[in-house]
């Protein structure tokens, strides 16, 4: 039988929004890649903000707050506190606060073995006042929360490009763009409107990693994130929120430069794919039906807009959530006794390197180190048996959408294979969330290839397939299709 409706996913719930302003200090320790010369930061490029999303059961009224900032990271410990100082101050269960990130690599690096170099000292200063300022957003968030029309459109945008090089002169895989390996491109806008048809807010997913600016630029930045939420908040005169999607294979077409403009003209190119996929979408409560042929020089065949099925609209407020923690395998990963020793020999290699004026071993070294470090705090948070790694999952269900929230840096298969298992569900998976085991997760088959992600992840072959698996059953125990 032909199709004879044309639907776009929605959703009705209560949502509250409220933003803050949370540039750190010119000057505060800055150096997050490797290959850097820089400690401290000199200026700032744009404002790094943090959003307060509160969605609220329409049934029930309970609330649920999502968190983005505009940083990079924090480690276990500093993210723990922070988590458990929003729920502190706002009244509200841990489990219904998940924080995210938008991933920038030039908001700073504020882990806690950086305190004593150049810019570390205003660390602490910075983290305390952020979780102070982040229990007043989401209480302000709360006090906003009103009744919406959520609207979830697709668009595309080929920023993204995978990242997984193969590098046939050196035989080796580089993070670099991979002509030769498809992308996810797909652009995911929610729109959400009051009563009265007037904008509230717009949420762009969209899946690559933020390193425009790499180890040359010395600025605070967004990166691309910055310049796309401007086009579009200028456009639509509404607040705009980005939520990195799963990306562990993703990053920018042209990227790891210092150039700002750069950064701006990748989220110009990602604002300006959001804004058509805004364009695209129906009025609230609206759906295309088939109305009949029209004899014309052809037949043509008419399709116009009509209100939703009464059915379909009283779906629209179902409201679910599911916090689970998955046990995953672990890799076989060093112990903090050869990670110490691989410490000291390249502080002494390059310490040597330095006294000779070998300036580009020099280099080499630090970022040696700088990957030893990173070794380090992957294993701080592993039980003492590693036997497996605790993952969390946040789910929630709005109408005929869901939230997939999810800790860790997965590949973009997460979400294609989501979103074609659940065609007619609006998936948005947002990643780096404040709940388990951080690290890449990638496809079993990956493993073994020498790629850099398998160096930074925690978790081993058939996690990310576990994860799947696992809000596949979820999203089907909900009905959803």
């Amino acid at each position: 039988m032909s199709q004879r409706v044309i639907v776009m996913p929605a959703g009705r719930c209560g949502l509250g929004f409220a933003r803050i302003d949370i540039t750190p200090p010119a000057g505060i320790y800055h150096r997050s890649w490797g290959a850097a010369k820089h400690d401290a930061s000199t200026g700032v490029h744009r404002e790094l903000t943090a959003s307060a999303l509160v969605f609220a059961d329409p049934g029930s009224g309970e609330e649920h707050a999502l968190v983005a900032l505009e940083l990079g990271w924090l480690q276990a410990g500093d993210l723990q506190r922070l988590s458990d100082t929003v729920s502190a101050g706002t009244g509200l269960p841990a489990e219904r606060v998940v924080i995210t990130f938008s991933h920038t690599h030039a908001a700073g690096n504020y882990d806690p073995d950086r305190l004593e170099h150049e810019g570390g000292a205003l660390i602490p200063g910075y983290l305390d006042d952020l979780g102070k300022g982040l229990a007043g957003l989401v209480s302000a968030g709360r006090d906003a929360v009103q009744p919406v029309d959520l609207a979830f459109g697709f668009g595309r945008c080929d920023l993204a490009y995978n990242r997984d090089y193969w590098d046939e002169e050196n035989q080796l895989y580089a993070v670099g763009s991979n002509p030769d390996r498809a992308a996810d491109d797909a652009v995911v806008v929610t729109r959400a409107t009051d009563r009265e048809g007037r904008l509230v807010a717009t949420l762009v997913n969209y899946s690559c990693h933020p390193t425009t600016l790499a180890w040359d630029n010395t600025l605070i930045s967004p990166d691309y994130p910055g310049a796309m939420r401007e086009v579009v908040e200028r456009e639509t005169g509404a607040p705009c929120v980005f939520l990195l999607g799963a990306s562990g294979d993703l990053g920018p077409r042209y990227g790891f430069v210092g150039e700002t403009e750069t950064a701006d003209r990748n989220g110009l190119q990602l604002g300006y794919a959001a804004l058509s996929a805004l364009e695209g979408l129906l009025p609230d409560g609206t759906e295309m039906r088939y109305d009949g042929p029209v004899i014309s020089g052809a037949t043509i065949g008419v399709w116009r807009q009509s209100p939703m099925d009464a059915g379909r609209a009283q779906g629209l407020e179902a409201f679910d959530a599911a916090v689970m923690t998955l046990d995953l395998p672990l890799l076989d990963l060093p112990g903090q006794a050869e990670l110490d020793e691989q410490l000291a020999e390249w502080t002494s290699r390059e310490k040597v390197a330095r006294q000779d004026g070998l300036d580009r071993e020099a280099a080499d070294c630090r970022a040696r180190i700088e990957r030893v470090r990173r070794a380090m705090r992957r294993i701080e948070t592993l039980p003492p048996d590693r036997e497996a790694a605790s993952y969390g999952v946040t789910l929630w269900r709005i109408g005929e959408g869901v939230l997939v929230m999810v800790s860790g840096e997965p590949y973009s298969v997460l979400q294609r294979e989501l979103r074609a298992r659940f065609p007619a569900t609006a998936i948005v998976v947002i990643v780096l969330c404040n709940r388990g085991t951080g690290g890449y997760l990638l496809p079993a088959d990956d493993y073994g290839k020498g790629l850099y992600q398998e160096e930074a992840a925690a978790v081993g072959p058939g996690g990310l397939e576990a994860v799947t698996a696992a809000i596949e059953r979820q999203l089907a125990a909900w009905d959803l299709k």
